[in-house]
């Protein structure tokens, strides 16, 4: 069996324009990558006429190509969904007066898999709303790499040095975009000024996205793309993740890895596998984060108990556990 994983442009300019980007989009490349590395499955990021599936990442017009070419010769298809109107509509500014189209490209794109991998249940749903047979889509996590995130006092300390991050803090990690919940995190920052606010992550200039506030509140920073992104978990204290929208949220999965307390907005994505009071606590609406927080940032043995689930949690979403699946998934196409 040979696969070719495929992400558009990844490799254009050296790979340029996913450079200092930092998105779950890679995270999930990166893994799929180890798992088939793992499961001592051959693969090629260019396309060989020699494979027997393509896995595309993002099905955008050069994968529309290549997904065509792939099909005249036989092969199987799969597509990661990793990407729906819903969801894109609120990254950029514009996106919004594009959802129509994007919706309709993405249904007619998804439509020519053999199978769409859907990172959550909840993304399932969106797609089969859309109109695709609910029996080429399939729920598949996208997983965590704990050899890569992980408790670690060295990188701790060296963040937090850089920083200069004292006391309890405060943090998420992902893109500056105001669909990752900004606005609730200033709010949050100025309810709680005793204690220090940490955004981890890439910030996009105001062509392409609503920009921070020029006045930001004293203790909170954004510190841009970082390179080390354990690191950051491990400088953090408190995970806050109030995204309005995810298909998954790898960074949850990340932050669990990292043995993180984590608070997020309680939206649909996230059920079944987050479970409020158990591995996170789930904010109702945006009146119910600031008793959230202070009941993680006042009760020590709340934190330790989320912690802990959270730490098990993210061992059941180990990319090595999911192999098995995975591999019985392949082997099971391939033989159609």
């Amino acid at each position: 069996m040979k696969i070719c994983l495929y992400l558009e442009y990844y490799h254009f300019w050296g790979g340029f324009l996913y450079k200092n980007i930092g998105t779950g989009l890679l995270s999930s490349y990166k893994n799929q990558k180890k798992s088939l590395e793992s499961l001592d499955i051959k693969y090629t990021e260019k396309w060989e006429n020699d494979c027997d599936i393509l896995q595309v990442n993002t099905p955008w017009i050069n994968s529309l190509r290549l997904i065509k070419k792939a099909r005249r010769r036989g092969k199987k298809i799969i597509i990661w969904s990793h990407v729906t109107a819903e969801d894109a509509a609120q990254v950029f500014w514009f996106n919004k007066y594009l959802f129509p189209l994007i919706k309709k490209y993405l249904t007619y794109a998804y439509g020519l898999a053999d199978l769409v991998f859907c990172p959550s249940e909840y993304t399932k749903s969106l797609l089969i709303a859309y109109g695709l047979p609910a029996k080429k889509l399939l729920a598949q996590s996208n997983g965590v790499d704990l050899e890569h995130f992980y408790s670690d006092s060295k990188k701790r300390d060296e963040y937090r040095q850089q920083y200069n991050l004292k006391g309890q803090v405060i943090g998420t990690v992902g893109l500056a975009i105001p669909r990752k919940g900004i606005d609730t995190f200033l709010k949050l920052a100025v309810l709680f000024p005793q204690y220090q606010f940490v955004w981890f992550g890439k910030i996009y200039s105001s062509l392409m996205a609503k920009p921070l506030p020029k006045n930001l509140p004293l203790n909170i920073i954004f510190t841009g793309y970082v390179q080390d992104i354990n690191a950051a978990f491990n400088a953090i204290d408190i995970f806050l993740f109030p995204s309005y929208e995810e298909n998954q949220g790898m960074v949850l999965l990340e932050a669990a890895a990292t043995e993180l307390p984590i608070l997020v907005r309680d939206i649909p994505a996230y059920n079944p596998w987050l479970k409020d009071g158990i591995n996170c606590l789930k904010a109702k609406d945006e009146e119910s984060f600031e008793p959230c927080l202070r009941s993680l940032i006042e009760n020590q043995e709340l934190r330790n108990e989320l912690s802990k689930n959270a730490k098990l949690l993210a061992q059941e979403e180990d990319i090595k556990k999911l192999n098995k699946k995975l591999m019985e998934i392949y082997k099971k196409l391939t033989a159609k």
